[in-house]
């Protein structure tokens, strides 16, 4: 297993960005999927974003063009750029690690962010 922990999350007002990070606590390099998941209150937790361990990216159809993932191997960091954030988008933010055969399943605490003004 990987512990992660996630950082960034925040109060914002609608239209303005955040960056989360996820650091792991063992190199990401060969992880085959690094993932943003986000729940809101009263919902389904959801898959925002992924980035495999080659590069290719996924976004849910609800922050394309808004949300960028990214990943550091040098510094065991996933990375989430949120821009022109909407009310929509408050939930608590949480990253996961996945191996392909799935016997890796990591998650961390989550961050909570909210878009207000």
């Amino acid at each position: 297993q990987v512990q992660l922990v996630e950082s960034g999350g925040g109060l914002v007002q609608p239209g303005g960005s955040l960056r989360l990070s996820c650091t792991a606590s063992r190199s990401i390099f060969s992880i085959y999927a690094m993932n943003w998941h986000r729940q809101a209150p009263g919902k389904e937790r959801e898959l925002v974003a992924q980035i495999s361990s080659g590069g290719r990216t996924y976004y849910t159809d609800s922050v394309k063009g808004r949300f960028t993932i990214s990943r550091d191997n040098a510094k065991s960091t996933v990375y989430l750029q949120m821009n022109s954030l909407k009310p929509e988008d408050t939930a608590v933010y949480y990253c996961n690690a996945v191996s392909l055969d799935g016997s890796l399943n990591s998650w961390g605490q989550g961050t909570q962010v909210t878009v207000s003004s």
